[in-house]
């Protein structure tokens, strides 16, 4: 989800940090747009278009991104989708399963597709993102209260490992999205 947004935010700080960026998100003109400003402000950069629902693209972008920079230290899964909004009954179940697919399955696929990397190096963070629970979101609040739970179950699986797992709830942010 580093195309726009928040994404893009975390992005850019990091760029400002001095960190080496693997920029993933599915618009590629977005990736682009962060690319550039990440590496006006000296990151090295590599953009990597992907659907994170689709295991064989998080496995790709893992591996581009241990091609390109030789380690890959942390992963911020940021991707989401607010879902349809209204009343559940009247929710469209296509959509209302697709947010589910990117809110919870991807970061499930993110996660697991870095561990092996982490684990073998006994190093690593982990950042996931989940906020508020807004009104006629049933798809959004039930996706993001379970990030929060696959988080903390990652951080104990973790224990003693070096490999920190944390999740950060920013909030309502005037974004796009919103």
């Amino acid at each position: 989800g580093a195309g726009r947004g928040i994404g893009r935010a975390i992005a850019l700080a990091y760029a400002r940090e001095g960190a080496r960026l693997a920029l993933a998100a599915r618009t590629l003109d977005e990736l682009e747009e962060t690319a550039r400003q990440a590496e006006a402000l000296g990151a090295p950069t590599c953009v990597i278009p992907l659907d994170v629902t689709e295991q064989a693209q998080v496995e790709e972008m893992v591996k581009r991104t241990i091609e390109r920079f030789s380690t890959l230290d942390i992963l911020v899964n940021n991707a989401g989708l607010a879902g349809p909004v209204g009343p559940l009954q009247d929710n469209d179940v296509a959509h209302w399963t697709r947010t589910i697919q990117v809110n919870i399955i991807g970061v499930f696929l993110c996660c697991r597709a870095v561990l092996p990397v982490m684990i073998s190096r006994d190093r690593g963070k982990i950042i996931n993102l989940y906020g508020g629970r807004g009104r006629h979101l049933s798809s959004y609040g039930a996706s993001k209260v379970a990030v929060a739970d696959i988080t903390a179950t990652l951080a104990l699986e973790l224990e003693g490992k070096n490999i920190q797992v944390n999740g950060l709830n920013p909030g309502s942010i005037y974004t796009r999205m919103w």
